[in-house]
Parts: structure tokens; sequence; C-alpha cells
């Protein structure tokens, strides 16, 4: 019956918004967010502490190792963090210095509240520390962040406003992002991550201008698709509003309406953990990991 709704939503915008109206009146909000479409997996819950541990890693290796492919690097800087569900006001992150394609479970570091690296042999990104240590500690729900350098987010940060709903995939971030507009910097002080904290409130990524994208999520799956998607978005705001600028012709924005529908849909926390499940299963073939 998914797949049926899904092929529908190619006809009309009329008919299209009301068959994205029925499927989301169809679901609560939990069932959006924790357990899943009917017939699609559910998120994994864990009893066992240090297999939930185990379990999480692996993703955030396969989290730098997409990074790595997509060409998200850029030097050493960039990181995606992991909460520990054990001592909670720790995380895990990547080894300072170390490549994303080179990220590894053997050279994952745990970092705690006050920058100290409490497990791992490899220093910590001091800029990590300072950005992912405040949303981790104000933001209870946020399981996993993720920043980087990323060619079109950094590009598209410059221009110091947020995503405009003009396609689909866009409406996944309406009304869910923000702007974080007072670069101070290299974010190596506490205070900066705490600006950027603020600024990203309640929403799942923040726009850093003259920087590049930050995404958080309740699961790391969650917080790389975002970042992907976000990415992506970028991008094809780039193109078209250069095509626009050719043509003299505004671009075409989805309604409010339509936009808020789709984003109910396409921007909850469990879609955001679906769409990276066959992105993970891709780079677990291709890696071995």
């Amino acid at each position: 019956r998914t797949a049926i709704s899904f092929k529908l939503l190619n006809n009309s915008r009329k008919s299209s918004n009301h068959i994205l109206s029925l499927m989301i009146s169809r679901f609560s909000s939990d069932t959006l967010s924790r357990d899943g479409f009917v017939g699609l997996p559910a998120i994994p819950v864990f009893t066992d502490k240090l297999q939930e541990r185990e379990f999480n890693k692996r993703r955030l290796v396969a989290g730098y190792l997409l990074f790595s492919k997509y060409g998200y690097d850029e030097g050493a800087a960039g990181h995606i963090t992991y909460r520990d569900p054990i001592e909670t006001d720790t995380f895990w992150v990547n080894p300072f210095g170390i490549d994303f394609s080179m990220v590894s479970l053997d050279n994952l570091i745990r970092c705690n509240d006050k920058g100290e690296v409490v497990e791992g042999n490899h220093p910590v990104n001091r800029a990590a520390f300072a950005i992912h240590s405040s949303i981790h500690k104000s933001r209870p729900n946020v399981t996993a962040a993720a920043h980087s350098h990323s060619i079109h987010g950094r590009a598209f940060s410059t221009l110091g406003k947020l995503l405009s709903p003009i396609t689909q995939d866009s409406c996944a971030f309406y009304q869910d992002h923000a702007l974080y507009s007072d670069y101070g910097g290299v974010a190596v002080e506490l205070d900066e991550g705490k600006r950027i904290t603020e600024a990203l409130g309640d929403k799942k990524a923040v726009i850093l201008q003259n920087h590049g994208l930050l995404t958080v999520g309740e699961t790391i799956d969650e917080a790389v698709w975002w970042y992907i998607a976000m990415e992506r978005c970028c991008q094809v705001q780039l193109l078209a509003e250069a095509a626009a600028a050719r043509t003299g012709e505004p671009l075409k924005e989805i309604s409010i309406e339509s936009a808020a529908q789709a984003s109910r849909l396409l921007g909850n926390p469990y879609t955001g953990w679906f769409q990276f499940q066959a992105l993970f299963n891709r780079i677990c073939k291709e890696q071995s990991i």
C-alpha cells in the first residue's frame, strides 16, 4: 500500500496533495517519529546498553565513510558525534587528523564534557568539542550531530538565508532549520558552541553562515541523512537560483500548505532514519564494515 501511495504522488498537484494529506492523517505523530509506517522496519530499541553502543558505533563509522564517499571531507575539518548510551555525558567522535575514509571502529574516540579523551588513543578536534558538547548538553533528545565543510553547504551559507521550499526534498527542512549569522572565527571556544546551539533551538538543522551546515537527530542514521539531504538541497537551490538569474524568472516555490504537508511526512525522525538504511547497507557492502 505504501508503494502505491508513493507512486500516486507523481500525479497532478491536486491529487498529490490529497493523497499526501491522507497518508499523514493515517499515522499518529508517535508512529511517524518512532515506530515506522505499516510494513516498514522499526527503529531498533535496546535493553543491553553495551549492545546498543556497539551497534551505533558501526553506524557512526558508516556515516564517516559516506561523508568521504560524497566528498564532504576537507582536511581535518568535520565531525559526527554519537552520545554514549551508558555514560551519557560523553560522546564518540572521529580521531582528529584522521581522514574520514580511514575512520574505523578501532580508532573512534570518546570525549567527556570537559573535552578530555576518556577512551581511545587520538586527540579530539577542539571545534568538535566546542560545538557538539553544547548541543548534546542542551538537547537531551539529540543522540547524534553532524557537521562538515561540504562544498554546496559552504557556498549556500555565504548567502545568509534559509532554504526555500522549491522542491519536494527541500520541504523536509521547511520551518525546521535555522540560520546562525554570527560567525565568530574558528569554533574552538565554548561560547561559540553555545551561540550555535541557541540558534539551532529545537530544530534539526542550522546553516552556519560563512561556515557550512550542521544537522542533528534522535539517531545517528537520522542526523547523517539530514546532512546528506540538506547538502543536496543547497546544491539544487544554488543551481536553480543561477538559472533563474539568467532567465530573469523567479523560482516557483511550493505553497505554504503543501510545504507543511510534505514536511510532516518527509521531515520527521522516522523518515530520516529510514532513508539512511539503504545508504548504510550500500557502504557496508562496499567497505566491508
